[in-house]
């Protein structure tokens, strides 16, 4: 299963939609649909989850975290490490090799050093924008 697919799955339930009312109302087989919130499929277009987004009334910050979930979404993840430190490379190629043996709170662990990375990172970016200024 997929972020978006996990997401997508949760918030057809909470809202009371059975798989074929919400694939109608957005106009694709509910096949497909139930393929994308198993992870059955690949990373859905933007113009997809436009049209989710518009079908069940999402707006702002939810509907940025989605688009969010579905850029994360690629079962079949490539990562170029050409130009990367050697440390790059060996950390991609050892979670290629072990991801699918880890305990869900070691992922959660990793997600989570990742995330305050990420965050660290947009902060000192912000900063800088304000400096700038």
């Amino acid at each position: 299963m997929t972020p978006f697919g996990a997401e997508l799955r949760r918030i057809r339930r909470e809202r009371g939609l059975t798989l074929k009312e919400m694939a109608s109302g957005l106009e694709i087989s509910p096949a497909y649909l139930s393929a994308l919130e198993h992870g059955h499929r690949g990373r859905p277009s933007l113009r997809f989850v436009h049209a989710v987004c518009q079908y069940l009334g999402i707006i702002w910050d939810e509907a940025e975290a989605l688009e969010r979930l579905a850029a994360l979404s690629h079962p079949r993840v490539t990562i170029d490490t050409a130009g990367l430190s050697p440390a790059a490379t060996e950390l991609a190629n050892r979670l290629s090799e072990t991801v699918s043996s880890l305990p869900q709170e070691r992922i959660d662990a990793l997600l989570a050093v990742m995330q305050e990375a990420e965050e660290t990172a947009q902060t000192r970016s912000d900063a800088g924008l304000q400096d700038s200024n």
